[in-house]
């Protein structure tokens, strides 16, 4: 059997670890150096319901301001342009420029290169920075930078789940709007701690592929 190619590798920001894209024979793979496989072209089911669940949440899908933290793959923001209108925007922010490359060329296809739809703007830089910004303010928020809560790739990501990311991200939210979060595993404290900051929560549980095998987190949280 044919060993999978290296594309390419990238330095994670704040970081001593790399992302290395492999292609295999049908399919594409991100590895993290020390930690295995983060993500897979095969098994993209719970980051097509991150992109899906909230936005079919909001009620105006048809216009809604979305904002995705982590680009990954791209299936969450091809996920999320499919369950919005032609008024939807989407902004989704990477803070590895090397995964934005990727996803322009060879890891595009997989996803049906989300990128090119015109309703689509990239951010190169942490998604922390534009839930600090006070500007803006977006209807969904779906954020997956990380392995979850116990954030793996580095420690600034951490910032997201604690109570202080919560409620910035909280303040960046449109009145109705709807606020997710990915997750490898659950984890009662996170929830705990999302229900403190005064949000309605609902947690999924959805097959990374398939109808078996394992399953990923999903948090959706609305204001009460």
């Amino acid at each position: 059997m044919k060993r999978p190619t290296l594309l390419g590798q990238a330095a994670i920001p704040g970081s001593s670890r790399k992302l290395k894209l492999y292609q295999g024979k049908d399919d594409c793979s991100i590895v993290i150096s020390g930690g295995g496989e983060l993500m897979s072209t095969r098994k993209h089911g719970s980051e097509d319901a991150l992109g899906t669940l909230p936005c079919q949440m909001f009620k105006n899908s048809d216009t809604a301001n979305v904002l995705i933290g982590g680009l990954g793959m791209g299936f969450t923001l091809a996920a999320a342009l499919a369950a919005t209108g032609r008024g939807a925007s989407v902004t989704v922010a990477e803070l590895v420029p090397e995964v934005i490359q990727w996803n322009h060329g060879t890891l595009g296809n997989y996803a049906g290169n989300p990128l090119n739809d015109k309703r689509t703007t990239v951010y190169p830089g942490d998604v922390s920075d534009l839930l600090r910004d006070p500007q803006r303010q977006f209807d969904v928020i779906a954020l997956d930078v990380d392995n979850g809560p116990e954030a793996m790739s580095t420690a600034e990501n951490q910032w997201l789940y604690s109570r202080e990311g919560i409620m910035s991200a909280l303040a960046s939210l449109s009145p109705a709007g709807v606020l997710a979060y990915w997750s490898a595993t659950s984890d009662q404290p996170f929830a705990i701690r999302l229900r403190s900051c005064g949000l309605r929560v609902t947690e999924k549980s959805v097959f990374a592929h398939g109808t078996k095998g394992t399953k990923h987190t999903i948090w959706l949280t609305c204001k009460l």
